[in-house]
């Protein structure tokens, strides 16, 4: 899995998301993120397809809605996915949230089985507790790969880091600029103008400096540019040591629906 990638969470005006895949792809990018409930799965297709990339040098992940995670929907909803997609494989699906429909024992059999027959390389979760990934793990035969949650410099989800450590388990990160908060942050910005680079760098190299994949959303040319230029950006010690001693908290996505437990 590259440990860069695009998001494109509320990317959902069609011709904009296009344009951005395509834009980030050539720009460097291999790593593309969307999901069902986004509603962008066509375009991000469109704007692979139209990129001077191929796909198999694309790493493409979806995830599976709440609502179809019934054992007996689940598989038409990736179907539905790959022909929005306009592929006959996932790089990576994961289960959106341990909520709705979801039943350890009636959900992830279907995700074997996906695994099984290639149509998914990976199975991912996504904002999973570590029980959770406990319980994933005893069901699957499949290996969990990863599991996407928000982090950033106010929600460093250290707990999460230590037991991904642990266990083998890679972690990606959505909001990774906590939805603009970084740029707010007197800390993150001593740390950009003592490197000279935006604030949005910075937060994206301190994650990559924790082993975290980062897929911030970006839709301008100039931002998409900027995000990938934080793969320039090495920070010391010192710097890692002044955003872990950020102590500000900003959960920036909590919905009804979290695990008790979030």
């Amino acid at each position: 899995m590259p440990r860069f990638g695009l998001g494109t969470w509320e990317n959902d005006e069609h011709d904009q998301c296009v344009e951005s895949v395509r834009t980030a792809l050539e720009t460097g990018y291999r790593h593309v993120d969307t999901a069902q409930a986004y509603r962008n799965e066509a375009a991000v297709g469109e704007g692979i397809a139209a990129a001077s990339v191929d796909r198999e040098e694309v790493f493409l992940a979806t995830k599976v809605w709440i609502s179809n995670l019934a054992a007996g929907d689940v598989r038409p909803s990736v179907e539905a996915s790959l022909d929005a997609l306009g592929t006959d494989y996932l790089d990576l699906l994961y289960v959106h949230w341990p909520a709705g429909e979801y039943d350890p024992t009636e959900t992830l059999p279907v995700f074997d089985a996906l695994y099984e027959e290639g149509t998914i390389r990976h199975v991912g979760v996504s904002n999973f507790e570590p029980d959770h990934v406990d319980r994933a793990r005893e069901v699957l035969d499949a290996p969990v790969f990863a599991n996407q949650i928000e982090m950033h410099p106010f929600l460093p989800q250290t707990g999460m880091r230590e037991y991904a450590a642990r266990t083998d388990l890679n972690l990606v990160a959505y909001s990774p600029l906590a939805r603009g908060g970084v740029f707010d942050d007197p800390t993150l910005a001593a740390v950009a103008e003592k490197h000279g680079v935006s604030e949005a760098q910075v937060s994206l190299a301190w994650l990559r400096e924790a082993g975290v994949t980062a897929i911030p959303k970006a839709t301008s040319e100039a931002h998409i540019r900027d995000n990938w230029g934080s793969l320039d950006l090495s920070l010391d010690a010192e710097d890692v040591d002044r955003i872990d001693a950020i102590e500000r908290r900003d959960r920036q996505v909590d919905p009804d629906f979290a695990p008790a437990a979030w």
